[in-house]
């Protein structure tokens, strides 16, 4: 029952291509967006979709393959946990960023066609 606390499956297509970074102590990140859609009916009958984008961070090896693979509207599942980044702002004011901390993913779509 351990494995499922903090646990965030998340299913959608990729915002910009990950761009990975080398930390000073040597450790790759990537970080990328992730567009996630959920669509319903209003109370007149039109369906209405609406999207979220959500911050995703993925270290080492996983920061290697998603800055290879993954690219700019690419469909993708990622699983990983919920961490939220502090900051001050420029008021004074701590505010958090909500960030997915990715374990695994998997390519959802097949990869574009290269056009010469």
């Amino acid at each position: 029952m351990n494995s499922i606390r903090n646990s965030i499956t998340l299913i959608g297509h990729i915002g910009q291509d990950p761009k990975i970074i080398t930390t000073p102590n040597g450790n790759k990140v990537t970080d990328f967006s992730l567009a996630t859609n959920d669509s319903y009916r209003n109370n007149n009958g039109d369906k209405v979709t609406t999207t979220e984008w959500h911050r995703c961070v993925a270290w080492g090896k996983l920061a290697e393959l998603t800055s290879s693979l993954c690219k700019k509207g690419r469909e993708v599942a990622v699983r990983g946990k919920l961490t939220y980044q502090q900051y001050e702002d420029k008021e004074g004011v701590r505010r958090n960023i909500p960030k997915i901390v990715i374990s695994e993913f998997a390519l959802l779509d097949k990869a574009p066609q290269k056009t010469e």
